[in-house]
């Protein structure tokens, strides 16, 4: 059975570096290892209808409800099970730039108390029992605050879609600083997440390096 690795964060935060080289390090140690990315904005419907939302094609943040943005998210991996149960059955690790724990995050962060944890719970039983999409054997947050991550939005290149530098929630702190609530809320309460510091004691990034040591570390005790 091969192991099912979901990397979270919010936007900035390395998600995308840090796949790429837990996928080489775990293939340098003999594992057969690839990745995937979601949203999938050129490859499937609802990845092009999220980019549009993203674009703010169908309103300011606000003006679309949660749970209609969280059908979105969930449709484009809807859209993507085959690929990824056939880049599961290839390989040992499978390691996702995003999964179903940005949808808990990014959704949930806009509401509060038990219309939260509803919303958790139906973005988990649409995601997992209506769409049959596997559960990851550990999702690892990355932990960056919402200023550091703006700042390394602004650094990242063309993406293919939007032309803008920060879309509708990259630009939008007080959002970004929900979220990473969000995330770390979850990650708190869950057994199969861990979080990695992205930011020393003193508010630093910390290196590319150590930041992979740690995830590398924490995916080696799952998968044996």
């Amino acid at each position: 059975m091969s192991t099912l690795i979901a990397i979270e964060g919010i936007d900035g935060s390395g998600k995308g570096t840090q796949t790429q080289l837990l996928t080489e390090r775990l293939r340098m140690s003999g594992l057969r290892a690839a990745s995937l990315q979601f949203p999938r904005y050129s490859a499937t419907a609802f990845g092009a209808a999220i980019g549009d939302f993203l674009n703010g094609r169908f309103g300011e943040l606000q003006h679309v409800h949660p749970q209609l943005a969280a059908v979105l998210y969930a449709g484009d991996r809807f859209e993507s099970k085959h690929l990824l149960q056939e880049t599961l059955d290839q390989n040992d690790v499978v390691i996702l730039d995003r999964f179903v724990g940005s949808n808990l995050a990014h959704q949930c962060a806009r509401l509060q108390g038990q219309e939260r944890r509803q919303l958790q719970d139906w973005i988990r039983r649409v995601e997992h029992e209506v769409f049959g999409l596997p559960r990851p054997d550990l999702n690892i947050l990355i932990d960056v605050s919402s200023s550091i991550s703006r700042q390394l939005v602004a650094c990242k290149g063309a993406r293919d879609y939007t032309d803008q530098e920060a879309d509708l929630q990259e630009s939008n702190l007080p959002y970004l600083d929900l979220v990473r609530s969000c995330y770390l809320e979850i990650a708190d309460a869950q057994d199969d997440w861990v979080l990695v510091p992205g930011l020393t004691n003193t508010g630093q990034l910390r290196s590319i390096e150590q930041v992979g040591a740690d995830i590398f570390a924490h995916v080696r005790a799952v998968h044996g």
